[in-house]
């Protein structure tokens, strides 16, 4: 094998290869013959054996097999279902990575898409955002798959870039308590009359009462016997979790039973804020992380009193509330009017509605003219905080680089470097604005998922 290993190939799929960098998904990235190669599970400065998975006139992709010589910064993943091995789990890509070094790695990531995406360096580094690396995650999606053939039932992620669900018996990154109800849920699963149509199990974590509250979301894709209700409901007085339904869209998940809280609570105690949610709305996944995230986008937008502040994408109000006990008056935008109706109550909830005003419109056909109007009807807008899903904001980035009434102070929260990237080359190489910081917050630990903010200044 060893002059085979010399030669690059061992075998018609296995090969051997010296591995350069990382690339966006946490991947190896290698050379042979002329192509690029992207190996799971490679590290940079390893010499590694791949499977070859996928071969491409430009590029091939594969998984590690074996590592000849390890990185310093390798590590034995702690969940033994984040493997190199066939199958594993695909919730985490980067435990064999340590922790100080993921995060570098993401930094690099956003960096070089700042760079090569938008032409833009920031004058700043910021200090990364981070929280705890385990038990984390208060929101997560376990598929769920009836698997008739081996007489079972499995709870989890799916496999990594496969369609199969894991079989995993423990999760390192959602709470002790959701982790050990893994198996429990497979046998409830078996018991239950719609165990071929119950496709997924939702998690949510929140506050009821003060006290932290674990809810459980069933996708059923039939009605519920009274026998499925009794199980369920068994199940979760067990457990100590809320059992919730959900037949149809996100609107329609509703508890089990109607004696049961129908909202979860994210606190931001810097700011005296409660921020109520439903179990599927959309909520930042790492609550601690959130918090120290809230706080520095408000320290370094810096409201004062005299200030109108515009919140575009706002969801529920996770930025808007704590804008609005600093601000003059907080503007939330937000495409989902469902969303909007809940911020408003979240709003008077808090003491906040004479303070906040919320809109519902689509904020990816934003122009200049809506733009106008806005200023006319409340004022000289004078900071604005995006948070965007992955698609990014360029409609809103377009306005900011041609608006002559431009805000002075613009901080960009977002999910996907590139987009942010693109956005700041807009708005620095054609309107003129300074990127006078960036960084990254570590939200999702042990995953290549990038999340980060920017400053961005403009001359008054």
């Amino acid at each position: 094998m060893a002059g085979d290993v010399a030669r690059g190939r061992l075998s018609s799929e296995l090969f051997t290869a010296a591995v350069e960098s990382l690339d966006q998904e946490g991947r190896g990235v290698a050379h042979r013959e002329g192509k690029a190669v992207f190996i799971e599970g490679a590290l940079p400065g390893e010499t590694v054996v791949y499977e070859r998975r996928r071969d491409k006139a430009k590029y091939e992709s594969g998984r590690v097999i074996d590592i000849a010589r390890p990185s310093a910064v390798r590590v034995t993943p702690r969940c033994p279902h984040a493997g190199l091995h066939f199958g594993a789990c695909g919730g985490c890509s980067m435990q064999h990575i340590e922790s100080r070094a993921q995060v570098a790695f993401k930094q690099r990531v956003l960096e070089d898409a700042l760079w090569h995406v938008g032409r833009v360096r920031p004058q700043t580094i910021l200090r990364p955002i981070e929280g705890p690396a385990w038990r984390y995650r208060h929101r997560a999606r376990f598929a769920v798959r009836y698997v008739e053939k081996k007489g079972g039932v499995l709870v989890g992620f799916h496999e990594r870039a496969r369609s199969y669900v894991a079989d995993i018996r423990q999760c390192e990154v959602v709470p002790k308590n959701v982790s050990d109800l893994l198996l429990p849920l497979r046998e409830l699963v078996w018991k239950l009359s719609l165990r071929e149509r119950l496709p997924q199990i939702e998690l949510a974590v929140g506050a009821v009462a003060g006290a932290t509250t674990t809810v459980l979301v069933f996708r059923v894709l039939q009605p519920v016997t009274d026998e499925d209700r009794v199980l369920l409901r068994e199940f979760g007085r067990a457990h100590a979790v809320q059992i919730w339904l959900q037949a149809a869209g996100p609107e329609s998940a509703a508890p089990l039973d109607d004696d049961q809280p129908r909202r979860l609570a994210l606190d931001l105690p810097e700011f005296g804020v409660t921020v109520p949610f439903s179990p599927t709305d959309f909520t930042q996944v790492n609550h601690q992380v959130n918090q120290v995230l809230v706080s520095r986008a408000v320290r370094l937008l810096a409201p004062t009193g005299s200030d109108i502040v515009a919140d575009f994408y706002c969801g529920l109000g996770n930025f808007t509330l704590p804008l609005a006990t600093r601000a003059r008056r907080v503007l939330g935008f937000e495409g989902s009017a469902p969303l909007v109706r809940r911020a408003c109550s979240a709003a008077a909830d808090n003491g906040l509605s004479d303070r906040t005003t919320f809109e519902a419109r689509n904020l990816y056909e934003f122009t200049l003219a809506d733009w106008q109007a806005l200023v006319e009807r409340h004022g000289a807008i004078d900071k604005v905080l995006i948070d965007p899903p992955r698609d990014g904001a360029l409609a809103i980035a377009h306005v900011l680089a041609l608006s002559i009434s431009a805000p002075s102070k613009v901080i960009y929260v977002s999910c996907n470097p590139a987009t942010l990237a693109r956005d700041c080359g807009l708005m620095v190489n054609q309107g003129g604005w300074t990127l006078r910081a960036a960084g990254v917050i570590n939200m999702f630990p042990h995953t290549s998922h990038v999340e980060s903010m920017a400053l961005l200044e403009r001359a008054t």
